[in-house]
């Protein structure tokens, strides 16, 4: 590949990654500034992006990613799911309880892999394709606190299902993937005891997908 279009790559996967920091929208002038690039160059990028529905413009005329972006992460998803159904299942006979892996979309978590334990007489049963915002549950709150820049992990009681209780971490060190690991169960869970397992599936997660 040419360096022109070698750096030209570069700087439009930068613009992307700054739009998927978390706040609401950037103007061109904001986009050029954090980048270091000038107005025009900046206008060059945002003219393919929009074109292939990378980047939307709203009614104010700041910058989103676009629905573009979606389609690839659903693409991605199936070899999410296959990487982490290892760790996955470790965990869920570790713990005896319902292990998951939940990514961000939007505002929205959705569960791409989910492993129930093989031995226990009662699990909670939590269907791959679960949508739920990522600011109630577990899993959710976990992705948030890896927004936040705030590691360790998350522990909920009922926020998505009456008597169910959720222990998450976030899936650290992937600039990529907002994600997190977690555990539901309807029996005890003792966070000192399965927070840190939690937390250790989820690094060997970020290490597999690395």
């Amino acid at each position: 590949m040419p360096a022109e279009s070698s750096q030209t790559l570069e700087r439009g996967l930068r613009l992307l990654r700054l739009l998927a920091d978390g706040r609401p929208g950037r103007t061109p002038t904001e986009l050029a500034t954090e980048l270091g690039l000038s107005r025009p160059a900046v206008y060059r990028l945002l003219t393919t992006l929009q074109s292939e529905g990378f980047v939307r413009r709203d009614g104010e005329g700041r910058l989103h990613l676009g629905f573009g972006v979606l389609v690839l992460a659903r693409a991605v998803q199936p070899l999410l799911r296959e990487g982490a159904l290892p760790a996955l299942r470790r965990l869920a006979e570790e713990v005896g309880a319902t292990a998951h892996l939940t990514v961000a979309e939007g505002e929205d978590g959705l569960a791409v892999a989910v492993v129930e334990p093989s031995w226990t007489d009662m699990h909670v049963a939590y269907r791959e394709g679960s949508r739920h915002p990522l600011s109630r549950g577990a899993a959710g709150l976990a992705v948030l606190a890896l927004r936040a820049g705030r590691t360790g992990y998350v522990v909920t009681e009922g926020q998505l299902q009456e008597g169910a209780k959720g222990i998450a971490a976030p899936v650290p060190g992937l600039p990529w993937l907002e994600a997190s690991v977690g555990v539901v169960s309807f029996t005890p869970l003792d966070p000192e005891v399965v927070g840190p397992q939690v937390a250790a599936s989820a690094a060997e997660l970020s290490r597999a997908l690395a």
